[in-house]
């Protein structure tokens, strides 16, 4: 046992040698915690700005444009008369959509001619063009609902009766989960779910490549005999720094006030699973590649698109079958839907079964290979230095 933690000792202490890992491991999920918080911390579009032309200068299309200015998501950048200098304004105030409310709107509602409202929707950036064209419809729609009430009413109908005559049935609709719609609360834990991966990739992508690189593999192979101890010496060190960046993490919710207090038990117990997988595709790569420049660019191709890949943000059931199952052999796309089950929809630990299979499915044949890896090459080793016996 005292062996064992003296290697542990080392293990760190090559860790704590190595300025750029050092940084990297500890500045990483630190750094991107910090900046993707403040990036991501408002939560949800507001103030988008939008262009009305209004053609027709009347009480009513004041209306219109009064109702976009009071609704939070809409910003008016500029109000316009004619479509002259429309395409200049759009670049200049990088309007998300352009209200174009027709001459004659008035007297048309008046004579009951049915007169046309065009939104012209910038979906250069379809996050804004999204909300920006659901607070349009919103206000068009509450607009609409008040004239055809207040044309009721003036033919004698009372307000509660003219407003089913409108709205012969109500439709609800219920949020759920994130209700407050928070891009914060949905995008930031898978962010930095997938900047811990790709930390511990690059980690151990030089476990065992540093160790053929610096000649210091045999002084490992005396030191630790057995293949399992190895391959646990190079491993524990990172699920103790792991668990101290998830207590980090942790502490970030109370800093940008994210109200995740539901199921950290549980998911913690399936980021203990993750990290392992993890490590093992870490491990394996190192093994396999006795080159630490080329087992980090390996790991690289594995780790930078896994967030696209895991169907956190698009999902996977509309990816082609070969991109799904490519996704599932990594580690974070088993973890992140885990995350949501138990902390966005507030689910249970048995709900996410399968995906903690995923993960240990992962474990066993990275290990396995792992294993048989470190065995050849550690065989080839002591048959080119038997001294080492």
């Amino acid at each position: 046992m005292k062996n064992f933690f003296s290697l542990l000792k080392r293990e760190f202490r090559m860790f704590w040698g190595n300025k750029i890992l050092r940084l990297l491991f500890i500045g990483a999920p630190l750094m991107y915690g910090i900046l993707l918080g403040y990036v991501y911390g408002k939560g949800k579009a507001t103030d988008i700005p939008i262009i009305v032309i209004d053609e027709d200068r009347t009480e009513m299309s004041a209306k219109a444009i009064q109702m976009f200015e009071d609704n939070e998501v809409l910003y008016v950048a500029q109000l316009l008369h004619d479509e002259r200098g429309l395409s200049d304004a759009t670049i200049k105030y990088d309007a998300s959509a352009v209200v174009v409310i027709p001459k004659g709107f008035q007297n048309e509602i008046s004579t009951k001619k049915y007169p046309e409202i065009v939104t012209i929707v910038n979906t250069a950036n379809i996050l804004t063009a999204n909300y920006a064209s659901s607070a349009v419809q919103l206000c068009l729609g509450t607009l609409k609902a008040g004239i055809q009430i207040q044309t009721l009413m003036k033919q004698g109908m009372p307000p509660a009766i003219a407003a089913t005559q409108y709205e012969p049935f109500k439709a609800t609709f219920i949020k759920k989960n994130n209700r407050s719609t928070n891009y914060m609360y949905f995008l930031w834990p898978g962010v930095l779910a997938a900047v811990l991966q790709q930390v511990l990739l690059l980690g151990l992508a030089l476990s065992f490549a540093s160790e053929y690189e610096n000649g210091t593999f045999g002084d490992l192979i005396k030191r630790a005999p057995s293949i399992n101890k190895m391959l646990a010496v190079k491993i524990i060190p990172y699920l103790i720094m792991s668990f101290g960046v998830w207590l980090m993490y942790w502490l970030f919710t109370f800093w940008f006030r994210v109200p995740f207090y539901e199921n950290l038990g549980a998911l913690t117990l399936v980021a203990g699973v993750f990290v392992v997988a993890v490590s093992f595709i870490g491990v394996l790569v190192s093994i396999m590649v006795p080159n630490q420049l080329k087992a980090t660019e390996i790991l690289m191709v594995i780790a930078t698109p896994s967030f696209i890949l895991s169907g956190f943000t698009w999902p996977l059931s509309q990816m082609p079958l070969w991109v799904q199952y490519l996704a599932d052999v990594i580690p974070l796309t088993h973890f992140l839907k885990a995350f949501r089950v138990l902390i966005i929809e507030e689910g249970r630990l048995d709900q996410t079964y399968s995906f903690i299979g995923a993960l240990l499915i992962i474990i066993v044949v990275c290990g396995f290979c792992s294993y048989l890896g470190l065995y050849y090459k550690k065989k080839a080793y002591l048959k080119n230095n038997p001294e080492i016996t």
